[in-house]
């Protein structure tokens, strides 16, 4: 009997198995979770996204699989009362999606239109409260239910490269802390993981993504970089009852990365030449 038997949740925005919700899928799976899942709607008559997904999740006994635009709130209402029509309630739900118009999210800040700019924080943050809200009206959250979701480094520092997604990621933290607040009253948590960097699709979006993962691996106190499965592992212990007394809570998942108030000395020390 696993940590997830009985439980049943939402997962949203798998892309492709190198996803960190797809991580946290595999997680939850083997803990025995029931799952409905969602995609990006595609376009045209060919079904790539929903394919892409459904070869992911098809295996492991999705419960169903529904395309959602999370500026479109009738896709959203149809994807939460697709849940409350399989599952009754629910007793999770992921959220792992961001996008940021590339044209805006490669330049400086002040270049950003102002498009653009609704663009990224609509999909980025407010999808956020939107799932949250739709969830919230139509009473399909247990009374113990746990909201999860992904976040970075880059909404509290600045990251050169992040740019544009670091302000949609700092109203996304600030969300989960006001959704904490005004959920916890029905014993429904509210979390953010700030992952280190890990090779994704919209990580690869991020301009020097490689310079930055030798950069964590660097400087981190494990000297390492993190692994998918690890936030995977990490996302299973927040969305179970383990955790019943955190909310409101951005936890790192970064090997130590945003401890370290400086580089250590080792970083700047030339690798020894051999002879």
């Amino acid at each position: 009997m696993g940590l997830f038997t009985g439980r049943k949740g939402l997962v949203l925005g798998i892309a492709n198995e190198r996803s960190i919700a797809w991580a946290i899928t595999e997680n939850l799976h083997r803990e025995g979770a029931e799952m409905g899942f969602t995609h990006m709607p595609d376009a045209g008559d060919r079904p790539k996204n929903q394919n892409k997904v459904a070869k992911l999740v098809d295996p492991i006994g999705s419960k169903f699989l529904l395309p959602m635009d999370v500026c479109n709130d009738d896709h959203i209402n149809a994807v939460v009362a697709k849940a409350a029509e399989t599952f009754g309630r629910i007793d999770f739900i992921v959220h792992s999606i961001a996008f940021a118009p590339p044209a805006d999210l490669t330049g400086p800040t002040w270049a950003c239109s102002r498009n653009g700019f609704k663009t990224a924080m609509e999909i980025s943050a407010y999808s956020l409260l939107a799932v949250a809200g739709a969830a919230r009206k139509q009473n399909v959250l247990s009374s113990d239910a746990s909201i999860l979701t992904l976040t970075y480094f880059g909404g509290e520092e600045v990251i050169p490269g992040y740019n544009l997604m670091g302000i949609c990621k700092a109203a996304l933290e600030c969300s989960v802390r006001y959704l904490a607040s005004e959920l916890g009253p029905e014993g429904v948590r509210v979390n953010a993981i700030s992952a280190g960097p890990v090779k994704t699709v919209s990580a690869m979006g991020v301009g020097d993504f490689d310079d930055m993962l030798k950069l964590y691996a660097g400087i981190s106190p494990m000297r390492r970089n993190i692994t998918a499965d690890e936030v995977g592992r990490t996302a299973m212990a927040m969305l179970s009852n383990l955790t019943s007394g955190i909310t409101g809570e951005i936890l790192h998942v970064d090997c130590g990365f945003s401890v370290m108030g400086a580089p250590p000395a080792d970083f700047f020390t030339p690798p020894a030449q051999s002879t």
